[in-house]
């Protein structure tokens, strides 16, 4: 999706998606005070995952209609 006034598009998240990256990241965020590091990473990786996907499915997008990535 591109907003008027920018170049590139943008990504669209639901929000319940949107809630659950946010509940996900503080739950590595509590683990990480708690001194749960294993736990802190375990939730970590997985969020990294979620977000990876995300960025995949917007680099697919992009060169489906031939426009360069923004980064």
């Amino acid at each position: 999706m591109r907003l008027p006034g920018r170049r590139f598009p943008g990504v669209l998240i639901q929000g319940d998606s949107l809630s659950i990256l946010r509940s996900d990241l503080a739950e590595a965020v509590e683990a990480f005070d708690q001194g749960d590091l294993a736990s802190a990473r375990e939730t970590a990786v997985l969020l990294l995952a979620d977000l990876d996907a995300l960025l995949t499915r917007y680099v697919a997008a992009l060169e489906a209609h031939e426009i360069p990535r923004p980064y």
